[in-house]
C-alpha cells in the first residue's frame, strides 16, 4: 500500500478562493476585512511568516496592516498599541507574530486582544469556546489539520484518533476539535512510556511535536490517516516533519507531506479567522 497525498497545497488554493469571494463581497458591503500583524524584533523566521501572511491577505482582497517594532519595545507600548487597534473599526483581526523578546509577556500579549478580533484563537476565552462547544475562532494550524481530514472523505465518528504532543497551539485544541467530530481520542506526549502502543491503534495520526522520525512506519496502523504538524530540518537541511515520511507513506492510507501539507493551511485557515470575524461584524 502506498498511502495517498493529502495536497494542503491544492486544498488551500480552494479554500482560498472562497475566502476571496467572501471578502470582495464584505467590501462591496462597506465591510473590507482587514487584519493587524504586529512584529516585535528581528527575527528571520518570524519575518518569513509575516511577509507570507500579509501576502495572502493581498491575494485574497483582505485589507492588512503590517507593523514593526525593534525589540527593545516595552510590553507597555505594545499593549497600548494592541488597544488602539482593539478600537480601530477597520481592523477584524490582530495577530502577534510569537516568539516576542523575552521582556515581553506572551500570555498578556494574547489576553489584551480582543476577543471578537483573537484571530489566531490562543486566548483564553477562545479556547474556552472551543473546550465547551461554543462558536469561536479555532486555532489556525489545528483547524487546518481537521479540513486536511475531512478532504479524504472519511467520517470520523467512531474513528480512534491520536495527537502526539500536547501543546496550547496545537495538541491541545486538536484532540477537542478531534472530539467535536466525534473521534475517541487519545493524547500522547513526552512522558507517555509506549508511544507505538497508541499510535499502532490509531485510524488518524497527528503528530506535532517538533522531532523528526517521531512517528515510523512500525508505528502506524494500515491505512490509517497521518497528519504531519512537524517543522524540523533533516541531516542535509531539508525541510522534513515529525513523521518518517518515505517509510509511512507505505503503510498509511493517507498522509500529508513537509513541506506542502499542513503548512499553507495554517495562514488560509488565518484567512478564514480573519473573515468569520469581519462577517461577525458586519451582521
Amino acid at each position: 500500500m502506498t498511502a495517498q497525498l493529502i495536497d494542503g497545497i491544492a486544498l488551500s488554493k480552494s479554500i482560498r478562493a472562497e475566502v476571496g469571494a467572501r471578502a470582495a463581497a464584505l467590501a462591496a458591503a462597506g465591510h473590507r476585512p482587514g487584519l493587524a500583524v504586529i512584529l516585535v524584533g528581528d527575527d528571520p523566521a518570524s519575518a518569513v511568516y509575516v511577509r507570507n501572511k500579509v501576502k495572502a491577505c493581498a491575494e485574497c482582497g483582505i485589507h492588512s496592516v503590517l507593523e514593526q517594532y525593534d525589540a527593545a519595545l516595552g510590553q507597555a507600548e505594545l499593549l497600548a498599541r494592541i488597544e488602539a487597534l482593539n478600537a480601530d473599526a477597520s481592523i477584524h483581526g490582530i495577530l502577534v507574530q510569537m516568539p516576542l523578546p523575552r521582556h515581553i509577556d506572551p500570555h498578556k500579549v494574547i489576553e489584551a486582544i480582543a476577543t471578537a478580533k483573537d484571530v489566531d484563537g490562543f486566548s483564553v476565552h477562545s479556547a474556552g469556546t472551543l473546550m465547551t462547544g461554543l462558536p469561536g475562532l479555532r486555532p489556525a494550524t489545528p483547524y487546518g489539520c481537521m479540513k486536511l481530514i475531512e478532504s479524504t472523505g472519511v467520517d470520523l465518528r467512531g474513528k480512534h484518533a491520536v495527537v502526539v504532543g500536547r501543546s496550547n497551539t496545537v495538541g491541545k485544541p486538536m484532540a477537542l476539535l478531534l472530539l467535536q467530530a466525534n473521534a475517541t481520542v487519545t493524547v500522547c506526549h513526552s512522558a507517555t512510556p509506549d508511544l507505538a502502543h497508541h499510535t499502532r491503534q490509531a485510524d488518524v495520526v497527528v503528530a506535532a511535536v517538533g522531532r523528526r522520525n517521531t512517528l515510523t512506519a512500525s508505528m502506524v496502523k494500515p491505512g490509517a490517516i497521518v497528519v504531519d504538524v512537524g517543522m524540523n530540518r533533516n541531516d542535509e537541511g531539508k525541510l522534513c516533519g515529525d513523521v518518517d515520511f518515505a517509510g509511512v507513506r507505505e503503510v498509511a492510507g493517507w498522509i500529508t507531506p513537509v513541506p506542502g501539507g499542513v503548512g499553507p493551511m495554517t495562514i488560509t485557515m488565518l484567512l478564514v479567522n480573519t473573515i468569520e470575524a469581519a462577517s461577525a461584524t458586519a451582521a
